[in-house]
């Protein structure tokens, strides 16, 4: 398998007038294409500090970040939008859906925004919701939409630009255990595809189980999970 990500002895730190905060203290991560990884650790541990500056939305202090082979350590700010937009897809523990929208036009609007016309990124909101189980929600808004399918609408409107990468902030957290598992299968899928790989933050330890492998973040550094 190819390696999509790596990062590199990473240190990340806040400032404020309590003194200096190192949240990420000489970090390591790759992950390869098709696999599912998954990221635990105590609350306050750093674990959306990783999973931000592995998806280019905050800078490190120090280490190498390669993505797509490519080093995005000194790339400007631009350009870390135009890669997330195009290769990365996000996921958090609340959808963020726009309340205006349907599902199809949700789930359409990172296409559309980057150009493609509105028929066809339509027509590929609809493919996926296919797949997901809710072509039959398509024209639903999301106040009428079930927490499980919302959460999925949010998980295709992530993959709709069939990102190298999914990065997942505890998508399940608010779900219900039989709608958790559903929600949950639509990342192994995709993964199994072969096309991403998947990192996802999680307090749930039934997940975990089922994922390629586990990392633990703790004193700002990544180790196996046992």
């Amino acid at each position: 398998m190819s390696v999509v990500l790596e990062l590199k002895d990473i240190v990340r730190e806040y400032h404020s007038d309590a003194g200096v905060l190192r949240v990420l203290d000489g970090a390591d991560l790759t992950l390869k294409k098709g696999e599912i990884v998954g990221l635990i650790g105590p609350s306050g541990s750093g674990k959306s500090t990783l999973l931000h500056t592995a998806g280019l939305l905050e800078r490190a202090e120090r280490g190498g970040i390669i993505f797509d082979g490519r080093d995005c350590v000194s790339i400007s700010d631009r350009e870390r939008t135009r890669l997330r937009r195009k290769k990365l897809g996000f996921v958090y523990q609340f959808h963020h859906l726009l309340p205006e929208f349907d599902a199809r036009d949700n789930i359409a609007m990172p296409l559309m925004i980057d150009g493609v016309s509105r028929k066809d990124a339509r027509k590929a909101a609809e493919r996926l919701l296919e797949h997901m189980g809710l072509s039959s929600r398509a024209r639903h808004q999301p106040a009428q939409l079930s927490g499980g399918e919302q959460q999925r609408v949010a998980i295709a409107r992530a993959l709709i630009n069939d990102p190298q990468l999914v990065i997942a902030d505890e998508p399940t957290g608010n779900l219900d255990p039989a709608t958790t598992s559903n929600v949950f299968e639509s990342f192994i899928q995709r993964a199994a595809s072969g096309n991403s790989a998947v990192l996802i933050a999680t307090h749930n330890h039934d997940l975990v189980q089922h994922m390629d492998r586990v990392l633990t973040l703790k004193n700002g550094k990544l180790t196996d999970f046992v």
